[in-house]
């Protein structure tokens, strides 16, 4: 099986239902909390692109980082939401999945099937 890596905050629910779903299935993964790493541009690029959705799709509309800055994200550039999303992680949808040249937004949990299968 090809390498697979959770982009997570580990404090997240969702993020830690899908990693125990992998561990009790026997499957190895990496984590990778991008508070600590943070997303490079190029990479979160190449995961949008694996995702196939644009940077707007990405970003956590419930999140209290996003109803601050509503206002200026909906006049921003997708390179202009890509630098916001990296400066400000909390504006990240989570957990993303990533096995290959595929990778998925894991809401719900659950949608780790659809990576795996």
């Amino acid at each position: 099986m090809q390498k697979i890596t959770i982009y997570e905050k580990p404090t997240c629910t969702t993020c830690r239902k899908v990693s125990k779903a992998l561990t009790e299935a026997g499957i190895d993964f990496e984590k990778v909390n991008y508070y600590i790493e943070p997303f490079s541009k190029k990479k979160l690029k190449e995961l949008l692109g694996k995702m196939k959705i644009k940077p707007p799709e990405l970003l956590r509309k419930n999140d209290v980082a996003y109803k601050k800055l509503k206002s200026k994200i909906e006049k921003l550039s997708e390179e202009e939401i890509l630098t916001l999303m990296i400066e400000n992680p909390d504006l990240v949808q989570r957990p993303i999945v990533e096995v290959g040249d595929k990778a998925i937004l894991a809401r719900p949990p659950e949608k780790i099937k659809e990576i795996l299968s």
